[in-house]
């Protein structure tokens, strides 16, 4: 009964016909039998049925869950690139921004320097004249001095009447 072109229904056991022989089966048990069996296989139709409806549904889950598996598997893939992309990205702006932290450490650097020696020689101008003053103030005090020694020497000698 395990061919493939041998299909029985419960139909066909209900509706089948034993013929008669003189000293053969009771026709009462043979129809018991036969309504027995054809129960059976309906039950058994009805559980197939069953079970392959559920064969079904996992299918279509056991799908869906495969589907979602390689969906989940590419966004896993794609954030992973993405992670990548973003790290080599942030590294180039990170190396851009050291260079230009660097290229403007350098230029303030420079313009301190330019600073330094523009202050430096503006305090040897300023050196040159305080020591211009200073010898300006003390030529002034010197000839103050001399104009008043000179004062003080002309008041000591005595005068003449003559004059």
């Amino acid at each position: 009964m395990t061919d493939e072109s041998f299909h029985l229904t419960p139909l066909d056991v209900r509706r089948y016909e034993f013929g008669r022989t003189l000293r053969g089966y009771d026709p009462e048990r043979v129809d018991q039998f036969r309504d027995e069996v054809a129960d059976e296989m309906e039950r058994l139709t009805r559980l197939n049925q069953e079970l392959e409806a559920k064969a079904r549904g996992f299918h279509d889950q056991l799908k869906a869950f495969r589907d979602r598996d390689k969906a989940l598997n590419d966004a896993l893939i794609h954030a992973q690139q993405l992670r990548q992309e973003i790290r080599e990205q942030a590294e180039r702006e990170s190396q851009l921004t050291v260079r230009e932290a660097q290229s403007e450490a350098d230029r303030l650097v420079a313009a301190a320097h330019t600073n330094i020696r523009r202050m430096d020689d503006e305090l040897a101008a300023m050196e040159r004249m305080r020591r211009n003053y200073l010898a300006q103030l003390r030529a002034l005090v010197e000839r103050q001095m001399a104009e008043i020694g000179a004062a003080e020497a002309a008041a000591s000698i005595p005068r003449t009447r003559s004059e």
